[in-house]
This record gives structure tokens, C-alpha cells and sequence, in this order.
């Protein structure tokens, strides 16, 4: 594959790539794969945070009640 990148970019690639000993391809490829790792780890905690316990009903008090804790909470951490 072949792609255009600002000649700036391509200089910071070749740096970074030849710091690691690393082809611009194979370190391009190294930064594609961890972003996809973490894409994937995200994605695992988000259905773990969605499985992690029992549904709650969401609605305008539990907005409120939710609002005045962390209003009391910053107010709390804002003392010390």
C-alpha cells in the first residue's frame, strides 16, 4: 500500500520508527494493532460495566440526586 503523508509527519514517522529499529511499515503497523487493542479493551470493560450489576431506572430524580452528590462530593475535595 502506498499513501501520501505531510512531509513533517513523514519525518516524525522516520524518527520514531528508526528510534525503535523498526521499517516506517512495520512501526506504522505496531501503532495500528495497539490501537485496535485498545479499542478492543475498551469495548470488554464497557460490556463489563454493562453487566456488572443490576439495572437502574434512570429518570429526572435520579439525575438530581446524582448532580447533589458530586456537587457535594467537589464541595468535600474543595476544603482540604
Amino acid at each position: 500500500m502506498t499513501i501520501t503523508i505531510h512531509p513533517e509527519l513523514e519525518i516524525r514517522l522516520r524518527s520514531r520508527a528508526e528510534a525503535e529499529g523498526l521499517t516506517v511499515e512495520a512501526y506504522v503497523e505496531r501503532l495500528v494493532r495497539a490501537e485496535q487493542q485498545a479499542e478492543d479493551e475498551l469495548e470488554a470493560l464497557a460490556l463489563e460495566g454493562l453487566h456488572s450489576g443490576e439495572p437502574i431506572e434512570l429518570g429526572p430524580g435520579y439525575w438530581e440526586d446524582k448532580h447533589r452528590w458530586l456537587d457535594e462530593r467537589l464541595n468535600k475535595t474543595a476544603t482540604r
